[in-house]
């Protein structure tokens, strides 16, 4: 078998492309499974630094943590910077800072594709929950019930009376 250098040099690109496509597949396999106890206290609490309710149950936020890991199995590059982003905050030692250092640390890498990622998805996820709805009191959209023209745009039971005075 006569070697040439065009067939080492197809060879050495082949295998690259492999390991590449290898990382990648195990990466996305990787947050397909089931997140580790750890892992998944490490991004709630992630999540409820970025936005605190102190009225929330943990429902709410585990279902836009969830959402947030979910998001990010979608591509190979998506799954890697989430991992690297949960690698950085445990390196951190996130878990275990003060509330008011955590807020710190968040505004630190509010720059980082990751905090973007989880941002974005949390803020259209977890104010989107009904449970969430109705612990803030909003009944939910009217589009159904022939929007709030027609149900009572001035429905405003939760609001005191106003004070109306004549001169």
């Amino acid at each position: 078998m006569r070697l040439s250098r065009r067939s080492v040099l197809r060879g050495t690109a082949c295998a690259a492309v492999i390991s590449m496509v290898t990382a990648e597949t195990r990466a996305l396999a990787a947050l397909r499974l089931a997140p580790d106890p750890e892992e998944q206290a490490l991004l709630l609490r992630f999540v409820r630094v970025m936005y605190p309710h102190k009225s929330f149950p943990d429902g709410p936020y585990e279902r836009t943590a969830e959402a947030a890991r979910a998001g990010a199995a979608t591509t190979a590059a998506k799954a890697l910077m989430f991992a690297e982003g949960m690698h950085d905050l445990r390196e951190a030692g996130f878990a275990e800072m003060s509330e008011d250092d955590a807020l710190d640390h968040l505004r630190s890498i509010e720059d980082t594709a990751f905090f973007q990622h989880v941002r974005g998805t949390v803020v259209t996820t977890l104010y989107n929950d009904p449970e969430v709805w109705a612990l803030l009191g909003y009944e939910g959209p009217s589009y159904d019930q022939g929007g709030y023209i027609d149900r009572g745009f001035n429905d405003l039971d939760w609001l005191p009376e106003p004070r109306v005075t004549e001169l």
